[in-house]
């Protein structure tokens, strides 16, 4: 479950774009439809291409490629981006449990820099009004684990319903925290989600930071001691992975980085499909940094039928 969103990658010359439009580098800013609108028109002569995002999405999309069964609950417009976002997932093989409403379909306009880091300003529009009312049981039929991404934080009866229905109809929760400025607008109750449902938590070395005030190793410990799986990724040192008194560190593989959009949401997604497939841990790690590395070879989440045969390729070694 997410926030509903295209992306518009957008690809920058240089930073003074982010100063000029006061974007902090590296963070996720929402934005009113307005503001959304001003960004897209100072970067409309800039090359961008389309795909369907937000967290989950991205990580759900790539599950779905790997054969995994999979499902996704947000909500869009009804709008030609909407109409995109839905047929998206369809065609790769995501089953989609969409709401519809009559705002307007969010909009991601993920801003690329040279180094490959990515600044987003996010206009939640349609996504933002997925409601507690929306969660029955019904939608976590024939599914074992339910991954949220953190942007959906913001909406405390929202996400508390989701993760409480989903852990009464049997499944495990699964939590990319999202982005720092998330885990430290949200803190107080992204730890009392933690301790209360969160099975497996996904957090990169700034959100861990952030949430535990420690640097990662002992992030990983602090982290571990409230849910099942801890993951803290640590960008080109790797990631570690904890869970009971079993710690595993795993590598990168060697890329040559262009984008580092959606390399966390597909690391979540080559775990947690080692998780579906009962692989042990070290397993499910490299699973997730054979997807990191790939997807930062390229603009944008869309990796080609190609680079995805060489990744199966990669992953039937394992």
């Amino acid at each position: 479950m997410g926030n509903a969103l295209v992306d518009i990658m957008t690809m920058l010359d240089d930073d003074q774009v982010l100063n000029n439009l006061k974007l902090p580098k590296g963070s996720m800013q929402l934005v009113d439809a307005e503001t959304s609108q001003k960004v897209q028109k100072f970067t409309e002569q800039l090359p961008k291409s389309l795909a369907s995002g937000g967290s989950a999405a991205n990580s759900i999309r790539s599950l779905a490629t790997l054969g995994t069964k999979t499902g996704y609950l947000g909500k869009i417009g009804l709008d030609k981006m909407g109409d995109f976002f839905a047929k998206d997932m369809i065609n790769t093989g995501v089953t989609p449990k969409l709401i519809t409403t009559d705002t307007p379909t969010g909009i991601a306009v993920a801003l690329v820099s040279k180094d490959s880091e990515r600044t987003f300003a996010t206009y939640l529009g349609a996504a933002a009004e997925l409601t507690p009312e929306d969660i029955t049981p019904e939608i976590f039929e024939g599914f074992n684990i339910l991954h949220v991404e953190g942007y959906l934080i913001f909406n405390n009866e929202l996400i508390e319903k989701t993760m409480q229905t989903a852990k009464e109809c049997g499944l495990r929760v699964s939590l990319d925290m999202a982005s720092y400025n998330i885990v430290d607008a949200n803190l107080d109750f992204l730890k009392y989600l933690t301790e209360k449902y969160v099975d497996i938590l996904f957090a990169n070395e700034e959100e861990a930071k952030s949430f535990t005030g420690q640097e990662p190793e002992e992030a990983l410990h602090t982290i571990a001691n409230v849910c099942d799986i801890a993951i803290v990724k640590v960008g080109k040192n790797g990631s570690y992975i904890k869970k009971g008194d079993f710690i595993h560190k795993e590598g990168v593989i060697k890329v040559k980085p262009i984008d580092s959009t959606g390399a966390g949401d597909n690391y979540a997604a080559g775990f947690l499909h080692g998780l579906t497939n009962n692989w042990d841990l070290p397993k499910c790690a490299k699973a997730g940094a054979i997807l990191a590395g790939n997807v930062i070879e390229v603009i944008g989440t869309t990796m080609d039928e190609k680079r995805w045969d060489n990744i199966k390729q990669e992953l039937s070694k394992i």
